[in-house]
């Protein structure tokens, strides 16, 4: 890997995203029982975190102008919201697991990066891009709904039975939050792919994100649905929050198979090489998202056909991730595996 001495000032900004898919999945393993290779992936996201937290800030104090030109680009700053999904996805999994300690600092660690993200991301797109909306809009974009409703998830495990109106308002605060940036940024995704021409290397793994982003937001208002019974702001709101619900988890349905579609276009129509890209961790977690989505909103409901469909679901998750680990661990073994070059996996959208 140090062989090639510019993999680290070439880093992938939203290597994240690693955390987040192996995270996820080992959270839809262990609502489905299968214990030990869920607790095998979460040991796996506890490793990933801190060394990639070592890595991005080598990059930051190494190589500044590459990374605060990623940071500043309206194409890739999106992508550093993994780090705050990252957080909360391990966070979930460790509270699961029994340490709620841990999970609170991965909150709060979480929460605070998002606030500094957020207002710098929408600055830089409001006073400073200068590129057109189709230069600039992608898949990642969505990966800041992502990282705001996976604080929803875990503040309301951290909240939970504490009986107190103020969080859970917050709570449902930010998930209202999300679910509008998903509208807003949903439509300049899908203008973005139907009026302009579109290329193979455009339709990069994070346009995943599109059904990935409405199956978080529907596992986090089911998580806030869960908390009416004893929060009065979460009763008040509930029959909106469950209508909302059901409409994402619908959406993000539909989304599946055009995005397989897409996918046979790219790489079987078009020939686009199938090799490892960072990127692909943006496809597994979508996959693992949407198991615990269905696992969820077929709990609450009392769905046994949904609950049953999510548990074959979960193998597609499995599946996917071994595949991109697998991916990886081949590129590392080949001396390509500079964790990857952002040539490699260009999220972008050029004209």
């Amino acid at each position: 890997m140090m062989r090639d001495k510019a993999w680290l000032e070439t880093l992938y900004p939203g290597y994240f995203a690693q955390v987040m898919a192996t995270g996820i999945v080992s959270v839809a393993a262990h609502d489905f029982g299968l214990f030990l290779v869920s607790r095998l992936l979460w040991l796996l996201a506890a490793v990933f975190y801190p060394c990639l937290v070592v890595l991005y800030v080598l990059r930051a104090v190494r190589y500044r102008k590459a990374f605060g030109k990623d940071l500043t680009a309206a194409p890739t700053m999106f992508a550093f919201f993994t780090f705050v999904a990252g957080g909360d996805v391990l966070g979930t999994r460790s509270f699961l697991g029994g340490y709620p300690q841990a999970a609170q600092v991965l909150w709060i660690v979480s929460a605070l990066a998002w606030l500094a993200l957020v207002y710098t991301t929408m600055s830089i797109l409001f006073f400073r891009n200068e590129r057109p909306l189709a230069e600039s809009v992608n898949g990642s974009w969505l990966i800041l709904i992502v990282a705001t409703q996976s604080l929803v998830i875990l503040g309301t495990l951290i909240f939970s039975g504490t009986g107190r109106d103020g969080p859970f308002f917050g709570l449902t605060v930010l998930w209202a939050i999300g679910v509008v940036f998903y509208l807003v940024f949903i439509s300049f995704i899908i203008a973005g792919l139907g009026f302009s021409p579109v290329q193979p290397r455009h339709l990069t793994p994070p346009y995943w994100i599109n059904m990935g982003a409405t199956a978080i937001s529907t596992v986090a208002g089911v998580a806030l649905l869960n908390a009416g019974a004893t929060v009065a702001v979460v009763r008040v709101v509930g029959p909106f929050i469950a209508g909302m619900t059901v409409l994402l988890w619908s959406w993000g349905t539909w989304w599946i198979p055009a995005l397989v579609t897409m996918g046979i276009w790219r790489h079987f129509v078009r020939r686009h090489p199938l090799t490892y890209d960072p990127a692909l961790w943006g496809m597994v977690f979508p996959l693992g998202m949407y198991t615990v989505a269905c696992f969820s909103l077929g709990s609450y409901f009392h769905l046994r056909w949904l609950v049953t469909f999510a548990g074959g679901f979960v193998w597609v998750a499995l599946a996917a991730w071994l595949f991109t680990f697998g991916g990886l661990a081949l590129s590392l073994g080949a001396g390509r595996g500079k964790p990857a070059a952002l040539a490699d996996a260009d999220p972008g959208r050029p004209g």
